[in-house]
């Protein structure tokens, strides 16, 4: 009797379990945060969509007075953008990505709370879309992981949740596995590039926020491939040569890019400490003028996000031999200029169109060459190569490609390495690190002398 005695108080306790608040509040807190992430991605593409379309629109293509508009609407948003980010949206430049690295080391909610908030995803949103509008060499996928991240941090908040780090990762993965619709990618970006000391207790975490914002992203675009289905086949002789070049030039072509924007971004920084405000305005102006000229002159390929044309590269229409110099130019350019935007789009645009051109070199298909520039020059950029193969991988619905994608990603990832031990993405994300400690200093010597 006692037996069963126990075995019924148990079940009453499991019961009550069960059906307590504190157990199901939280669960459907972070649920319907994940189910938003999904949903504002797919609003945000769609609005960053419009935002390239209006610009393209505006500018005209016929050669005429509008084709040189650019010179003086570009300059001027990259202003707009500079300002409403450093006045009223403090924390939203750049990609998003090193902020959300940030916010996992950093233990204070008060500091947290400055790069990621919700009032900073509407900043985020709202200036990317700024940026596109006027022609910036800028993408949506960074800064919708900022975005994620933000709203999972507000559900932790909201439902009385402890695991903010965990939590922080999450949202970070259902962000780029929203944007791309590409799963896999999202999980492998959190354990590579975001976790780098990955917990095992997170597992979960991560793929139920993935399956939910792709679940929410897919009930309102359906499922699709981001660059479509990709056809060429690298041969297992004959392209072999070009996948060491992709790996190889690739990756030094990346990591001169990352190597280029934390050397000129800490320059700016250093110059800007006296007057923040009116020297970021006088950069962005510079910026944006130059991503101007270079988009006129390449005929208004470098403009917005790339994706038409690494698109074109993938589908086997040749890009011009030095398209990926203008794009690599256009979005340095755009980066340090201090407005919000990603790299992730213009990164993969430079390494079509990097692959494209050495695939008239070797004779080789265009599809096939720029699939392998692309995971070459990513995996250089952000040097997380599990990331650039699997990314480029679901985005092109082609795995015929796999081992190639993989070595051409390796290789660019150990070149990269050879020319930058920095890894791109965490080195800025020390810099919001650092902010954070002497915030924090400055605080404590206030109180001290009070």
């Amino acid at each position: 009797m006692a037996g069963i005695s126990r075995k019924y108080r148990m079940l009453r306790r499991s019961r009550a379990m069960w059906v307590s608040r504190r157990v199901w509040q939280p669960r459907l807190v972070f649920w319907a945060g994940a189910i938003s992430i999904g949903l504002i991605s797919v609003l945000f593409a769609l609005l960053a969509d419009r935002a390239q379309a209006l610009f393209h629109v505006m500018t005209g293509g016929d050669g005429g007075w509008r084709f040189y508009l650019p010179l003086i609407v570009t300059p001027l948003g990259f202003v707009l953008c500079a300002w409403l980010a450093h006045a009223f949206f403090p924390g939203s430049q750049g990609s998003g990505i090193p902020q959300a690295i940030a916010a996992r080391h950093l233990r204070d909610e008060d500091d947290r709370s400055r790069i990621l908030s919700l009032r900073l995803v509407v900043g985020k949103i709202a200036l990317t879309i700024v940026g596109l509008a006027c022609g910036a060499s800028i993408g949506r996928e960074g800064p919708t992981v900022q975005v994620g991240a933000s709203v999972m941090l507000q559900a932790a908040r909201w439902g009385g949740m402890a695991q903010a780090r965990g939590l922080i990762l999450a949202g970070s993965a259902a962000g780029i596995a929203a944007a791309f619709n590409t799963p896999l990618a999202g999980i492998v970006f959190a354990i590579e590039e975001m976790g780098r000391a990955y917990e095992a207790r997170t597992n979960g975490l991560v793929l139920t926020a993935v399956i939910l914002a792709g679940l929410a992203s897919l009930g309102l675009l359906g499922n699709y491939t981001y660059f479509g289905i990709a056809k060429d086949t690298v041969a297992f002789a004959a392209d072999w040569p070009l996948v060491l070049a992709c790996g190889i030039i690739g990756g030094g072509v990346g990591a001169l890019f990352s190597l280029s924007a934390l050397k000129v971004m800490r320059r700016i920084r250093r110059w800007n400490a006296l007057q923040p405000l009116p020297r970021a305005l006088v950069v962005a102006a510079i910026c944006g003028l130059a991503v101007a000229v270079i988009g006129v002159a390449s005929g208004g390929l470098t403009f917005g996000t790339g994706y038409v044309q690494a698109r074109g590269a993938i589908e086997g229409t040749p890009l011009p031999a030095f398209f990926f110099v203008e794009k690599f130019a256009a979005g340095l350019l755009s980066m340090v200029s201090g407005i919000p935007g990603g790299l992730f789009a213009p990164s993969l645009a430079v390494g079509a169109g990097l692959g494209s051109t050495l695939g008239l070199v070797f004779g080789t298909a265009t599809g096939t060459a720029a699939l392998l520039g692309m995971a070459g020059y990513f995996a250089g950029v952000v040097q997380a190569p599990m990331t650039a193969f699997v990314i480029i991988l679901e985005m092109t619905g082609n795995h015929d490609n796999v081992i190639a994608l993989m070595c051409a990603a390796m290789l660019g990832y150990g070149t990269a390495r050879l020319i930058s031990n920095e890894p791109l993405y965490h080195a800025l994300s020390r810099v919001f690190i650092a902010e954070a400690i002497r915030r924090r200093r400055a605080e404590t010597s206030d109180a001290v002398r009070a």
